[in-house]
């Protein structure tokens, strides 16, 4: 499996405060399939991260995965806030690149509100050669009230990744109802960790199977789909092979 997006690098954000921890993420990534991880440390007015410090910082992880023999590729990256977006110079969106691309960036959704900034964000940057990732929409309540706020975002040329803890469950309810209706309705491209510890938004992918009950769109959702983004391969919204599959999940009892 590959995971586009996690917070695994040290000391930049609310990730691991030090090397062990991102070692201890790593390896618990490693024992749950994941072959290659992109490490995507926030970019936003409470973490400023700098090209300079990601790259420091993910050298040291590198260098450690490296001396210890740890099974697992790191890349570059980071994850943009939409508003500190347009105070990037051309050189740090580059640098800033999902999986040291220049043309694919991962973009954070926000947490409360749902602007005509997000989708100026989207369109700027399709417009301009670069495919936007937004990244956990499903955890947002405008879009866990209306699923279909997603919908022009994807018309625009946006590539949706959804959490995989919010997928199955361990970020709450409401998440998990959400993430599963855009699935149906064909507005997701890929699942992530967004790891942050080895705790309850730990690494790894395995779970989305079972949350899914569809082994085939998982295997597209977590290694296909990231595979091809990696690449600059175009990508197209998915859906359950069988109707009706969100609300059999969601059903009493589950």
């Amino acid at each position: 499996m590959i995971d586009i997006h996690s917070h695994v690098l040290p000391g930049l954000d609310d990730g691991p405060g030090d090397l062990e921890g991102s070692l201890a993420i790593l390896r618990a990534m490693v024992d749950d399939g994941v072959r290659i991880v992109v490490a995507t440390p926030h970019v936003r007015a409470d973490y400023p991260t700098t090209p300079s410090g990601m790259r420091s910082a993910l050298a040291r992880v590198r260098d450690r995965v490296e001396a210890e023999g740890i099974p697992i590729e790191v890349l570059s990256g980071a994850e943009i806030a939409i508003d500190v977006l347009t105070g990037l110079s051309a050189e740090d969106r580059v640098a800033f690149g999902l999986g040291g691309r220049s043309d694919v960036l991962l973009l954070e959704a926000p947490y409360h509100g749902w602007s005509v900034a997000v989708g100026d964000a989207i369109a700027t940057l399709f417009a301009a050669g670069v495919t936007p990732v937004l990244a956990h929409p499903e955890r947002n309540p405008r879009v866990q009230d209306r699923p279909e706020l997603v919908e022009p975002l994807v018309r625009a040329g946006a590539v949706v990744q959804l959490t995989a803890a919010s997928l199955d469950g361990r970020l709450g309810r409401r998440p998990a109802v959400t993430s599963r209706a855009l699935i149906e309705l064909g507005l997701v491209h890929v699942v992530a960790s967004d790891a942050h510890t080895a705790s309850v938004r730990r690494g790894g992918l395995s779970s989305v199977a079972g949350a899914l009950e569809d082994a085939r769109l998982a295997h597209v959702l977590t290694s296909e789909a990231p595979q091809a983004l990696l690449a600059g391969e175009p990508l197209s919204p998915v859906r359950p092979r069988r109707k009706g599959v969100v609300g059999r999940l969601l059903s009493p009892g589950r």
